[in-house]
């Protein structure tokens, strides 16, 4: 399986919650966190059953609690896929 990119988690957040606040769609959200894009943890969790549908990993609730930025999810996703192989 081929890894997620934070642009992957950029689709996925847009797609489950609407755009981002005050941002175009080539601004680097790497490092900035959920709340400062506007995103609160229902989103996340809407955004982890897309990702469960789209990538076939499951995220779990503690888990997506927990990352703070897409980055984080990114690797957090990743680190997952890494542990089921």
């Amino acid at each position: 399986m081929a890894q997620i990119t934070v642009d992957d988690i950029r689709r996925i957040l847009v797609a489950c919650a609407g755009g981002m606040e005050g941002l175009g769609p080539d601004a680097d959200i790497t490092h900035l966190t959920f709340e400062e894009l506007g995103y609160d943890s229902l989103a996340l969790m809407e955004s982890a059953a897309q990702i469960k549908q789209d990538f076939g990993v499951d995220v779990s609730d503690d888990e997506i609690t927990e990352v703070t930025t897409p980055k984080e999810l990114a690797d957090l996703v990743n680190g997952l896929v890494t542990r089921a192989a």
